[in-house]
Formats: C-alpha cells, structure tokens, sequence
C-alpha cells in the first residue's frame, strides 16, 4: 500500500523574525471573545506575524472578501520579501508546554488529502472524530481557494499505546537541529521544534500502526483500518480535501501525485501522550426565554455532574448523561430544536468553565451548559466501529493550550 505520509518543504520565518509575536493561535479559539484578538493585535503592532494571515473566525461576517484578500496580499508579500524561508524537505518535532500541561509531543507532517472523509461509509485511513457541518466549509474555501501558502491548526492522531514513534524521537533529541525555542504569546507557554530530516525511518513506523495483527488486538476482530483520527481542525481539513477536489479539475491528471495542494500540513499526536488532555466543550445559548430553561430541564437526568449558568442565578447543578457521546447529542439536539423555532437565538461553543461564565455575563439573556469529558481511551475504537461523535464533542486541552501557527507549506 502507498503511504498516504510525506515530508513536506516546509516553510519557517526568517532569524530576524520575533517568534513570539509570529505564532498566533488557531483562529476558531475565542469567537465570542474578540477583545483576546484585540489585545493580540496590540501587542503584534506592525510585525511579521501569522495573525496577518489568518482569518479569526470572531470577525467573520457577511463581508469577508476585503478581510481575504488582504490575508492573499499579505502572504504573497511575504514569499516575495523573504520573510518565509524554505528549509527543504522535513518532520518537525514538536515540544509544547503550557501551564495546564509540561509536555505535550507533537509531529508536524503533510498527509495525502485522497486518503481522508468525514464520511464513514468510505472506510478512508484519516477519518473525522466529529460530525462535520457541512455549512461550515464554503467559508473557509473562499480563504483558501486562492491561498499560496496553508498554516495548519490540523491535529491528527495515532494509538501509538507503547509510546514508540513521537517519544522515541524526542528522547534523540539532542541529535536534532533545534528549529525554534521561545514563549508563546497570549498565556500560550512555551514552544520548541526540532527538525527531523530521516523521515523515511518515521514514516516506516507510522505505517506499522495499520498492521492487521496490531489491529486486531487493539480493536479484535475487524475488516476495518484507520490510520489517522482527526483531533482539531476537522473542517480546516474537510476545506482543503474540497479545495483540492476543485484544483483537479483544472490539472491534469498525470501532475495529481505532486502537485502540493493535495498534501495538507498537520500536527500528529499520540492518543497515549500524557500531556494530552480531552476536555468537553462547553455550550453558550444566546437570546433565550424563559421555555428554553422548561424544555432543557426535562432531558438532564443521568449520572455526570454538569452545571446550567446564567448571570443573574449563577450556577445551578444538572445531571446528563456519563458517556459524553450521549450527553453532546442530547443537549445539541435541544439547542438545535429551540434554535429553529426561536429565530433570535444562537450557541457558540466554548472551552473551558471560566470562559464559558465570561461569554454569558457580558451577554444579555444567555445560559451556559457544561457537558461530560470523554475518555480518550474510547476514541478509536468508537470511530472504527461506529463513526464520528456529535459535533463539538471534545476538545484537545483548554483555548490558551490550543495549536499555534508555526509552520506553513505553499499549496500552489
């Protein structure tokens, strides 16, 4: 079987660069929060920074295109001027820390955009964790359709359980040139990255990981492999296979197997990585009425302690259901039935219970809904046998601990 794994070119600021204020974080954190982006910007002023190529997705509007070009501008301006430099064909280790978190491994890599779908039934390698929203997409296209260079917050992951692939190579790291080492901005902990220039070895064991023996004694008996779940970025991801489904229209076929839009740039991560933290992902209900709170009361019986908050009565103590596959589908299947009929209502999703408090306190006539973690231990083995979990169902670490821009590839 091809590997579906490449070692891109990837793209690195130049040394004159001020790492701290080019790395941002994923643009789909703090929605409803724009003042963090506010402040981001303060603070990055007029310096190279990938914040002046991505679009935060608290400023999308009906009007994005003056907002996208200038992202195009401005990427192209810095190919041009040399800001971003190619440092050849390479894996990126990757050593996160936070203040929630000492270590978290990382593997930043390219993999084939052929070999992934969110939808089941094509049994694909790199597969969807979440439900994907397919209203989601166009938006993000537009950003990237004429992108030259893609800056991923693309977390995928492997059931790596005897830790041998990602923590083998950072225990040999002192072999590794040091790429970068430097703060993270915005309370985002520190970073370093080491360049790993042997990748056919990695690429090697990572394809062991769909050997059918290995398999069958994590899963038992089953036709089906996957090699890669989504973590983050399931949409970024789900954009760039359709962005790429249009390029190949205008390519000829025989230019398909290189051509550098059909290999997306992703962040790989060991399911097993103790520094690897799911937490749920809170919801926050805006412009509801007093039926909002009737209806909801009636679906919180189970066995997890979660919370309902609202300015004015604070917290309040609900019970939902355990298994958070079932307590995310139970209450977005609430929100979603109340939203159609309540046409001024809206949910943003948040991480993290000081953040959601903070997002309904400056709202007017808004709710915050707590949901259950799930075990991490459960992913795999749920998306082989039964497909993806409602959206929205986990999230990899708190907002601050989310993945920051670093590395970019050109797509054109």
């Amino acid at each position: 079987m091809k590997s579906i794994i490449k070692a891109p070119n990837v793209l690195m600021p130049n040394e004159k660069v001020d790492m701290t204020k080019w790395a941002v974080v994923a643009c789909d954190q703090f929605t409803s929060q724009p003042e963090y982006w506010q402040k981001l910007a303060e603070f990055v002023g007029d310096a190279p920074s990938t914040l002046n190529v991505i679009f935060p997705e608290a400023y999308l509007s009906k009007d994005n295109q003056p907002i996208i070009d200038n992202i195009n501008a401005n990427m192209k301006k810095y190919l041009e001027q040399g800001i971003w430099k190619d440092i050849g064909k390479c894996m990126v280790l990757v050593d996160r820390r936070t203040a929630l978190t000492p270590r978290r491994l990382g593997l930043v890599l390219a993999v084939d955009l052929e070999a992934y779908s969110f939808v089941r039934e094509d049994h694909a390698l790199i597969r969807a964790t979440e439900g994907t929203v397919i209203e989601r997409i166009p938006p993000r296209k537009k950003i990237r359709i004429n992108a030259p260079v893609e800056l991923p917050h693309i977390m995928l992951l492997i059931d790596d359980r005897e830790q041998k692939i990602i923590e083998n190579l950072y225990e040999n790291r002192e072999s590794l040139e040091k790429l970068y080492d430097f703060d993270l901005n915005m309370d985002g902990g520190h970073i370093t990255g080491y360049k790993i220039t042997d990748t056919d070895a990695v690429i090697e064991k990572l394809n062991k990981l769909m050997d059918k023996d290995y398999l069958k004694r994590l899963y038992g008996d089953s036709d089906e492999v996957m090699q890669f779940a989504v973590g983050d970025g399931n949409h970024s991801l789900a954009t760039a296979k359709a962005c790429w489904e249009e390029i190949k229209k205008t390519v000829p076929q025989d230019q398909w197997d290189t051509h550098p839009a059909r290999f997306a740039l992703v962040e790989v991560e060991n399911l097993h990585d103790q520094g690897l933290v799911f937490e749920p992902i809170h919801r926050a209900v805006f412009n509801v009425e007093k039926d909002f709170f009737d209806g909801f009361k009636a679906i919180c019986n189970g066995e997890a302690d979660c919370l309902i908050y609202t300015a004015d009565k604070g917290e309040e103590k609900i019970k939902l259901p355990k298994n958070a596959a079932v307590a995310v589908g139970r209450v977005q299947e609430y929100i979603d039935a109340y939203i159609k009929t309540h046409p001024n209502a809206s949910v943003d999703y948040v991480h993290g219970l000081e953040d959601l408090k903070g997002v309904v306190d400056k709202a007017k006539d808004a709710v915050g809904i707590t949901l259950p973690p799930l075990d991490k231990n459960d992913l795999f083995d749920y998306v082989l046998k039964v497909g993806a979990f409602p959206r929205k169902t986990f999230s990899m670490g708190e907002a601050a601990e989310k993945r920051y821009y670093v590395e970019s590839k050109k797509i054109r």
